[in-house]
């Protein structure tokens, strides 16, 4: 399974306070989300506001996809919600 993260800036979603990202999988566009809770509980978002929830997914974005990308091999060609419990669990790399 070949999965990629284009470059694009992730999306707010007010309604449901998370960031949407999409992926690549075989040729195929999946979104992913991170809740903002996983933001601010793991990646260090100061606030729910907008700005400081892509602040802290910018900084923290190839560990967040590193995270998508297990999940999408798990799972295959679904969308991915990052919780803040998945980050209690998964093992986090440098």
């Amino acid at each position: 399974m070949q999965i990629s993260f284009p470059q694009e800036p992730a999306e707010y979603c007010g309604r449901d306070l998370v960031l949407a990202f999409p992926a690549i999988v075989d040729d195929e566009r999946v979104q992913c989300a991170i809740t903002a809770e996983a933001l601010e509980d793991h990646f260090g978002a100061a606030s729910l506001r907008e700005q400081d929830l892509v602040s802290a997914f910018d900084r923290h974005r190839r560990e967040i996809e590193r995270a998508a990308r297990e999940l999408l091999g798990e799972i295959g060609k679904k969308p991915v919600l990052l919780h803040s419990g998945y980050f209690r669990f998964y093992k986090r790399s440098a």
